[in-house]
Order: structure tokens, then sequence, then C-alpha cells
């Protein structure tokens, strides 16, 4: 019988492989496959969620405890319960007012890991196809591969007008009329099996390495799917945009990886065993063990490697190594180096307080986040999701969901240990900003793709605030019920503009009445994106998935308020405050799309329900949204296997290097005087916001002409989304297309003219040759030879008399001669 040692990595590598082989099979037989290349790639993405369910519930039964028997861990209902122990007097956490519950800080996570193959050691370190498996990898594996089922299952209802030749609306020829091109189906699938592959290696990977290459071809990826409709100047333009923009951040992101690589010598994440007898040998020890060791209290506190501390002070090695007594040893001198490590690590040395290698760690975590800002659009490189909205709905819905931009918040939950206290500070400044940006443009957006766009910014962003203020289990639960709810409402809205063939909810209206199961499944998400539910504090807890991760969140950021008021408090206000846009804006799209009377008739009259093969992941993906994060599960919950994967290292409070903030543990968010006035502000909050879109946008009380007219500048500043494509066009593309201008000025009238003069002088040159050396000295040599020659034989002609006479006489003479001189030769010999 397989143990889960063995059967989780192979079941998820069969997982990573079925998408793989899908895509080959359509690459090498996609012209000839047709219909065939969706079902193949269905059935493979649905046997790798097959593979995915069955590893998790492996993982449940093994590593999941009975329930609870303290009482106070059965009053955190829906609150992670498996590390959570009761504090008596004397524990460290009733000194805080949230210190009701505290999470065991010597509990190690289960981790698996090893390799599959091995590619070779580059400068010392092994370069592997390996994997990490922890609850982490699990619940992703899991929430991939089921919503990209439902997608797969969607899309070959979505796509079937690629089956035949497509005649494109939105592109026009010369000659006026629309392109026509062949169908693109098998394409498209053979492009979602390699997203998927991609998004599934990004997870499962257990070194840097196989990191930084999933990463790249998630999105490569996107580029292709973005720009499917390539003919469409727009579309192009988008995957261009795309790829750009998360260069820039891939770029920051390659510094952090290198950074890390070069001080601590490693690319595993985990610690690999090669003494073949259970024992970790020093050199093997992964990422996560090198920063976070087991300290004398067992606490696997952030710990800056030998390795860094001594790249920060090469000044100080090199001064050991100059002021060396003569005659010092190598061996000597490494001792006297690594003696003084501990000292420059603590900025204990003597007359110098700087903390060696603790910046360059801070330094490695912020460029490991500059690529994670560009992949899930954060603030400033959130520029390029809303216009990847050009690509098909159905890429909407996995890009939004559970592939693209999940990546990024899933990197900064895997490297959550390499981050230093500084650098989560700047995550939740950045996610602040990104979750303020996106909701407000949302607000006036009229696109119902590009509302749901800036809905992802700012959920997104409150990922990042809450893995930034400490909560990691709550970002995480976010991602995942985010990641139901989002795919939901895309592809209820692409089911819409299949119906009426157009994205503009101003020329919607009504549409309940023509498509009930999009409507009312709709409904369902914008509920459960709103965060809808009944606070615990009225004795009723209940409520869809988002409104266990929003208060989560905010829980969070309100006990990071209590130890750092100033920016908890910024932090704490704007989620809140975000909390009721997001409800006012999901709930304005919906009663703009579904209610009232009908704004354009013919569109309106052409109208009709998705086929069943559409609407029916709809109604899947409508429970998910509301029970995934349901607490009666219990251990089985989804915030208890979250829990399980937290990583070492957070498991005790956080401060900054000078102490000046500090990140309280997530369990003292569960205190129940957190609770309870979270709860209620939470629900006070989403209860305004679908209140007031009630107002404006069903009941008409308010006009919101009005509104636009009162606030008009501000109206324009949302509607041209900040004024960030502008700004960005100004600051960077024109001074970019300027330099290039130059550049090719400089390369057309400078270097080309350069070459084309030196051309000429080269032909030039050979045509002097050709006039003096060849002509005069080789052709005349020659020429001269073969003139002597003709003289030589002319004159010898005249000997050729024809008389037998004159032949004979000259025998005659010639062998007389002969006689004569072999005479003389003879008697040369004798003497």
């Amino acid at each position: 019988m397989l143990t889960p040692e063995d059967s989780l990595p192979f079941l998820l590598g069969l997982a990573v492989l079925f998408p793989l082989v899908s895509f080959v099979v359509i690459f090498l037989f996609g012209k000839r496959l047709d219909q065939l290349g969706s079902y193949i790639a269905t059935g493979a993405i649905a046997a790798a969620a097959m593979c995915s369910l069955t590893a998790g519930a492996i993982w449940v039964a093994k590593h999941t405890p009975p329930a609870p028997h303290h009482a106070e861990a059965h009053a955190a209902v829906s609150r992670p319960s498996v590390q959570l122990t009761a504090l008596h007097d004397g524990d460290h956490g009733h000194d805080h007012p949230h210190g009701e519950h505290a999470v065991n800080p010597h509990f190690m996570p289960p981790v698996y890991t090893g390799h599959w193959y091995s590619l070779g050691r580059f400068y010392g370190s092994e370069i592997a196809i390996n994997y990490y498996i922890d609850a982490l990898t699990i619940v992703m594996f899991c929430v991939v591969t089921f919503i990209a089922t439902c997608i797969h299952f969607y899309a070959t209802g979505y796509m079937h007008e690629e089956l035949h030749e497509v005649t494109d609306h939105e592109v026009e020829l010369r000659n006026g009329h629309h392109l026509k091109r062949p169908g693109r189906y098998p394409r498209f699938f053979q492009y979602l099996s390699l997203f998927c592959f991609s998004m599934l290696g990004l997870v499962i990977s257990g070194n840097i390495a196989m990191t930084f290459i999933f990463w790249e071809l998630v999105g490569v990826c996107s580029y292709f799917l973005i720009g499917f409709y390539v003919e469409r100047q727009s579309a192009s333009t988008a995957a261009n945009k795309a790829m750009i923009v998360n260069r820039v951040g891939d770029f920051g992101m390659l510094i952090g990886l290198m950074a890390i690589w070069a001080s601590l010598a490693t690319f595993n994440f985990g610690d690999v065993d090669r003494n073949g007898d259970g024992t970790i040998a020093a050199s093997e020890q992964g990422l996560f063990s090198l920063l976070r060791p087991a300290g004398e209290e067992g606490l696997h506190e952030l710990h800056v490697p030998d390795g860094m501390v001594l790249q920060g002070a090469k000044g100080k090695v090199e001064e050991l190594i100059v002021s060396a007594e003569p005659g010092t040893t190598t061996e000597s001198l490494q001792t006297q180096i690594l003696a003084q490590v501990p000292l420059w690590r603590d900025g204990k040395a003597e007359g110098d307080s700087t903390h060696y290698g603790y910046w360059l760690l801070v330094v490695a975590g912020i460029g490991i986040f500059c690529g994670c800002v560009g992949k899930s659009a954060q603030f400033p490189l959130h520029v390029w999701l809303p216009d990847a909205m050009e690509g098909p709905t159905p890429v909407s819905a996995l890009v939004h969901s559970a592939t693209m931009v999940a990546a990024g918040v899933f990197l900064v939950a895997r490297f959550y240990p390499v981050f230093a206290p500084e650098v989560l500070l700047v995550i939740a400044c950045i996610g602040c900003i990104t979750l303020l940006i996106g909701g407000s443009i949302a607000i006036v957006a009229t696109d119902i793709k590009r509302v749901l766009a800036y809905s992802t910014v700012s959920q997104l962003g409150y990922m990042m605030l809450a893995l930034g203020v400490g909560g990691w289990t709550a970002g995480v639960m976010h991602l995942v019920t985010h990641a139901f709810f989002k795919s939901l409402l895309f592809m209820c809205s692409g089911s819409v503009i299949h119906a009426v063939h157009t994205n503009e909810m101003t020329a919607m209206g009504g549409l309940r009445r023509k498509m009930p199961y999009t409507a009312y499944t709709m409904l369902i998400g914008c509920l459960a994106i709103a965060g809808v539910g009944v606070p615990s504090a009225l004795g009723i807890p209940f409520g869809f998935s988002g409104y266990y991760s929003k208060d989560l969140m905010l829980e969070q950021a309100y006990l990071f308020r209590s130890a750092n008021p100033l920016w908890g408090s910024i932090f704490f206000y704007a989620a809140a405050g975000g909390a009721a846009v997001t409800a006012f804006y999901m709930f304005r799209m919906w009663y703009l799309t579904f209610s009232g009377e009908p704004r354009d008739e013919e569109r309106y009259h052409h109208a009709h329900e998705s086929p069943r093969i559409m609407y029916v992941p709809l109604i899947v993906l409508a429970v998910m949204a509301v029970t995934v994060a349901w607490p009666i599960f219990g251990n089985y919950g989804l915030a208890n296997l979250i829990e399980q994967g937290r990583p070492v290292g957070l498991w005790s409070d956080m401060a900054s290097l000078d102490g000046g903030y500090v990140w309280l543990h997530e369990s003292k968010s569960h205190a129940e005087e957190i609770r309870t006035p979270v709860g209620l502000m939470a629900f006070g909050a989403a209860m305004s916001g679908i209140f007031l879109a009630t107002v404006m946008y069903l009941w008409g009380s308010l006009d919101p002409n009005d509104a636009r007219r009162a606030f008009t500048p501000v109206y324009k500043f949302l509607v041209h989304k900040w004024w960030f494509d502008e700004a960005y066009d100004y600051l960077f593309v024109r001074p970019a297309k300027g330099i290039a201008a130059c550049a090719a000025w400089f390369d057309t009238q400078c270097i080309d003219q350069f070459l084309n003069w030196l051309a000429w002088s080269v032909r030039q040159l050979a045509r002097a040759g050709e006039l003096w050396v060849d002509r005069s000295v080789i052709d005349g040599a020659v020429n001269w030879l073969a003139a002597k020659t003709y003289e030589t034989g002319s004159s010898l002609r005249g000997l050729q008399t024809g008389s037998l006479r004159q032949y004979v006489m000259f025998i005659a003479v010639g062998t007389l001669a002969l006689f004569v001189l072999m005479s003389f030769w003879s008697y040369g010999f004798a003497r």
C-alpha cells in the first residue's frame, strides 16, 4: 500500500502531466482533431482534478487531527482550530488584550520534499525537477484544477463558433468588409492546457529555478490567450502590454532570486536528505531552513544566514584580511572571520551597530515581491489587467481566478518565510493602495468585463494587504474563495455577452427574465464577493464564502491597528471602506444588467439563456461560492486545511528591526473583542453598499446622473482610470519612443551612412585594383608571356620546310652532337 510520501507526489505529478500531454497531442494533431481537441483538453484537466481531489482526501485523512476539546477552541467558529490552545496564566499570550488564543509555536507543518529528476549541478548547487508538497500545494491544486475543469466545459460552448470559418465584426478590412478567417478551436484548448500545466508546475515547484521557469511560462501562456484574436489591434496591444508590464516586475524578481541564491548557495525550498539515513546534511538545507532555523526555544525566527552576512560585510572581511599578521594561515583567517559573523549579524561589532546582511535580505524580499506586483496587477503595475479583457471570456475567467493573478498571491504566501517584517509593510502598503484604486474605478465602469477586472485588482489588493499585516491564513483563504466567485462572475458575464453581443451594461437591462440561470448564479457571485453574511454577534453565524475570508482579513487589519495605530488605522479603514465600495459596484453591475426594463429592445429581443454546457458549470461554481468556506465542516474545513500550511516561523509575534512595528500573531485576531465589532462593521459596510446601489439603480430614488454632475471632476478622474495610462505614456512610452526614434536616426544617418561609405570605398578600391593590379600587372604578365611564346613559335615555324633530306640532316647532326657530348661526359668520369 502506498504511503502519503509516495502517493502524493505520484498523484500530483500525474495532475501536472495530464494538461501537458493534452497540449502536446493537440499541438501535433490539432488541425485534424477539430472538436475532439476540446474533449482531450477537458478530459485531461478533469483527470488532473480527480488526482488533485484524491490527493486532498489523502492529505486530510493523514494530517487532520480530531476536533479540539477546549471550550475556547469551540468558540472560535469558522476559525482554524487544529493548532489553537487555550492560554493559562503565565503564558506569553495573556499580556496582550487579544491573546485569548495562541498557536503552538513549536508546530512543524507537514511537508513532503523530493525530486523526480536531477539536471546537474551548477556552481555546487543542484538543479533538479523536484517538488515541495504542503497544505498550500494541496489547496492550490484542488482549486486550480476544479475551476479549470468548469471553465473547460464552459469554453466548449462559448468557443463553438471557432469550429467554423469566423467573421470577425471587430476587424474591418480596407475594402470595407469584415475579416474572415479559419476557426482556431483546437488551438484555444491547446493554449488552455499549457496554461494549466504552467500554473500547476509553479505550485508544486520545489526550487527557485523551477519556480522562475514556470512563472515565465505562465506569462507566455497569458500572452497567447489574451492575444487570441490576434487580428484585432486592441487584442494585440493588450497582449503586448501584459507581456511588457510583467517583464518589468520579473526583472526585480530575478534580482531577488539571484540575491538569495548567491548568498545561500541553494535553489531548494525544503531540506533534501542526501545521507540515506534520515539526516540532513548542512549543505543540503533548503531556503526555509536556512532563513528560519530552530532557535534555542524551538522558535523558527527570521535568521540572516552566514552567507548573506558575509555578502553584506565584504568591506569588513577585506579589513580583516588586510590587517592579518604576516604568516597567518588561511584556516586561521577563516576562523577569525567566522567568529565575527554573529557580531556583524546582530550589530554588536565593536564600534559598529550595522546589522550586516539584513538589508540585503530586505532587498531580496522586495525584489521577489516586484514579480508578484506584476503578475497580480498591483500598483503601479496594475494597468495591464483591465486590457486583458480583450481575450475570450473563458480566458478572463481563468486569468482572474485560478492562474495568472493567483500566481502572484501564491508566491507571496510561498516565500513568506523569506520576507523580513519591513517587506511585509511594503506589501501591505501596496495592497492598500491597489484595493482603493481598483474599487474606485469599478464604480464608474460601464463595460461588464472591465467592472469585474477592476474588481479583481481591488480584491488582489485585499489579499496583499492581509498578507502584509500578518494574515497569512486570511490572505490565502480569500485567494481560494475569490477564485470560485470571480470565475463564476466572469463566466456569467460571458454568458450575457454571448446572448446580447455587447459588453456595455448601458445596452442591457431586464435580462433576468430571459436568462434566469445566468442572472441568479451571478447574484450569488455578487453576494459572495460583497461578503454578505450574518455576524456571529447576531447569533446565527452564516454567510457566503466571501463573508468568512473578508472578515478574517478585516480582523487581522484591526489587530495590526492595535499594535501600530497610524498605519494600522489606514489599513483597517481602507479595507472596511473598500468592502462597502465592493458591494456597491457589484450590485450596480447586477441591477444594470438584469433588473429594470430593457434599454435596447433589439438586443433584448434576441437575448436567450446559454446552452446547458455553459450554465451547468455556473451552477456548480455558485454552489462552491456559497459553501466552500463554511465552518460546519470543522477540522475538515477550508480554514483548518489552509492553517496546516502556515510556514515555519509564523507561529509567534514579529517586529521590525528597530522595533517600531509589530506583527501580532494571526490567532489573536480571533478574540471575541475583535471579532464582534469587526463583524458588525463588515456587515454594515456590505449592507450600506448594497443599499446605496439599490436606491440608485433599482428604485431610482437617486439619479446617478445627478451624482455624476455633482462630482464631475472626480467622475472624469475615475473614468480616465486615475490617468495612469496617460501618465505612463507621458513618462515612459513617449520617452522610449523618442529614444527609439533617436536610435533609428543614428542607425540610418550615422551607422548606415558610415557602412554605406565604407562599402563605396571598398568598391572604389576594388575598381582601382581591377584597373592597376589585375589588368596592368597580372593580366600584363600573362599577356607578355603569351606573346613571347607566340613569337618563339612563329620563329621556329620556319624550320618546318617539309623536305625529307633536311630532316635526315637534322637527325644526323643531332646524333653526332649527342655522341660528342657523351664522350666528354665519360672522359670526365674516367679521370
